[in-house]
Formats: C-alpha cells, structure tokens, sequence
C-alpha cells in the first residue's frame, strides 16, 4: 500500500495488475479512501451492468460523476482493459493533471494498450498472493518452522486463507480458463486449454518442451499450444523463466520453466496426490525474486542452477534452491551451482534451504 502511495503522487497514471482475486480491487479501495477520502470517482467496469460500454461513453461518465458527486480530480477504475481504447481516455485525464489508478487482470492487453498513448505517463505495480511475510501478518502469527511449512501449503491467496476451502482455488483456475481466456479469444479446444493449465500447476519448476505437450495433450499445432501458454501467462496463472544464454538463439530455442502463481494453488489444482516440497520452495523463491523485480533465468551446463539474475548486462546473482542439503545431494546441488559462478564469473553465490544455515568455500568462491 505504501509503494502504491508513493506512485500515485507522481504525474503518471498508476496500473496495479496481477490475478484475479488476488486482493487488486481491495487494494484500490484502501488507496482512494487513505488518499483521498471523500473526493474521488471509482467504477468496476465488470459490472454486467456496463456491459457494451464504449470509449464514446467516458464523456458521459465524467457528466455523471460531476453531477451525483461534485468535482473531483481523482479517478479509481477497476478492470478497466475490458473497454476498447480505454488508454486514450485515461492519457486525457493525466494530461489534465488527475490522479489516476486502474487495475487489470491481462498483462498483454495492459502492456500493449499503455505501449501506444501512456509511453512515460504511466507506472506499473504487480500484486501478487501474500509473500511469507504478509501472510504472517494477515495471520497474526510468528515466523518459525512450522508456520513456514503451513505457507509453503497454504500459499498466500487472502481469500482462501479466511475461508480455508480449497474449492475457492479450484473454482478461481475455472473461471479464469472459462471466463478470462476461453471467453474472449472465442477457443475451441477448451478441453485441451484446461488440461494444459492443471499440468503445468502440477510439474512446476519443470521444463516445458512445446513439442511434447502438443503431442500429449492432442493440440492442433506447437503454434496453438504456444498460444495457449501465453494466454494462461498474460492471466498471471503461470510464468515462464527462459534458459540463461549469451545467444538469444539459444535463448529462444530451448525449453522454459514453469512456476506457478502461487503454492497454494498448486496444491488445490495439482495432478500430483502429495506435495514435493523442494519444488514448492523453489516456487516461493521465484516468486520472491519477481516481486522484487528481478530479471531472472535459469542456468543450465552439465549441471543446472535454478535461478541466475540478471541486473543490467551482468548476471549478479546464481541461486539453487534445495529443500534440504544432505550429503546424497550436496554434490549435486553444489556442482550446478559453482559451474554457473565459474561460467558466469560470480565470486558467490546462495543455496537457499527451508531450514539450514552454514558457508562453503569452494574454488569458485564463497558458496551462503
């Protein structure tokens, strides 16, 4: 909230973006009513009331508003991608000096829209589920050992964590599938659609080959199954992570890491009957990694490093993620990532685990 704050006294239109449910609209509430008190306009332009509503309709929007309101420079919309154009008007608005905050559900229909008329008058901020730290708070709990391992099986959905019903995230993958993509881009193979999302929540951290998943889930072309994942990515249910390389050729031609929105949500929609929790972890740590903004990939030589992060043109950081080091595993996860410090020339590098702590030195360097 206090980030957010801080933008929205800038001269710029504020876009807050993430999944749906994820706490968006909450957010855009506490922000009008600490901002502005009583001197502000909010519309939801998913109410099935506005249904049609066009860009020719914002005139008389700002009529209305006057009228039942009184003057006010402060606007506040929910899911405004939903109206075509919609960006022209909101460049009007910051042109005239207003405040400005709107949220989204589709990174692709955002970012394209804010890339032709809010190039420079516009700031982005991702929400996502709860980190550990929030979800602790939202708890009133402590930090430790077990409240952690309920994190890592909870995840940070605020919604889920009131009411403890794992049906509300299965019923969120649902509609997002049946309303947010299957719904607008007019699919056919909904089945397949469906089968994909499920698949890639289950094998998160895991590559995903396109050829492979065209063939097992019976898609019509590895240029429609590439569609549906960056349908399924532009509703913020997965991301993908591309293999580190100084080539984009390579870049471009080798599998990408999936990981999911949110730990909870992989145990509710999981095709797997237990949990592996190395993987939950490193999921919660990619996640970590996105909402601090990093630009982050995955190493792979004769050994793999889970995460390398890129600041600039350099790589910075090489970070393997291990739910607990033991000495069957050790050699394993410390090969993958002394070879990505030693290629990448990076004097340290992290092993994060659930609950160890300890500092290896090794010819690549320091290993936390």
């Amino acid at each position: 909230l206090a980030d957010v704050q801080r933008s929205a006294g800038l001269p710029h239109a504020v876009i807050i973006s993430g999944l749906r449910r994820v706490g968006k609209s909450t957010l855009l509430a506490q922000l009008a009513h600490t901002l502005d008190a009583e001197t502000f306009y909010y519309l939801n332009f998913e109410d099935p009331r506005l249904a049609g509503f066009s860009l020719a309709d914002f005139q008389t929007l700002d009529s209305i508003f006057a009228e039942e309101f009184g003057k006010s420079a402060n606007y506040y919309f929910d899911e405004i991608q939903v109206v075509g154009k919609w960006e022209i008007y909101v460049r009007k608005l910051v042109d005239a000096a207003c405040k400005v905050v709107i949220t989204g559900s589709n990174a692709s229909l955002l970012s394209s829209e804010l890339g032709t008329r809010l190039t420079g008058r516009h700031i982005t901020k991702e929400i996502f589920p709860f980190s550990y730290g929030e979800y602790l708070a939202a708890k009133n709990a402590q930090p430790g050992n077990e409240t952690f391992l309920t994190y890592l099986s909870e995840g940070g959905f605020p919604e889920y964590l009131k009411n403890g019903s794992r049906e509300t995230l299965k019923q969120l993958l649902n509609d997002i599938i049946e309303r947010a993509i299957i719904g607008r881009k007019g699919i056919r193979e909904k089945n397949a659609l469906k089968e994909l999302a499920v698949y890639l929540v289950s094998n998160t951290g895991k590559e995903a080959s396109l050829n492979k998943i065209t063939k097992t889930f019976g898609i019509k072309s590895v240029n429609t199954t590439k569609a549906f994942l960056s349908y399924l990515e532009d509703s913020y249910l997965v991301f993908s992570v591309r293999l580190f390389d100084y080539s984009l050729k390579k870049q471009a031609v080798n599998p990408k890491k999936i990981y999911s929105i949110d730990t909870g949500f992989i145990g509710a929609n999981s095709a797997a009957s237990s949990q592996d929790l190395g993987k939950m972890l490193e999921n919660v740590i990619f996640l970590e990694l996105k909402r601090r903004g990093m630009e982050t990939y995955y190493y792979k030589g004769q050994k793999e490093c889970d995460f390398v992060v890129k600041e600039g043109t350099k790589i910075t950081h090489a970070i393997q993620v291990c739910y607990e080091l033991t000495e069957e595993n050790a050699g394993r996860e410390t090969q993958g990532l002394t070879q990505a410090m030693e290629n990448l020339k990076i004097k340290s590098g992290i092993i994060i685990t659930a609950f160890q702590e300890e500092e290896i030195s090794l010819g690549a360097g320091k290993i936390k």
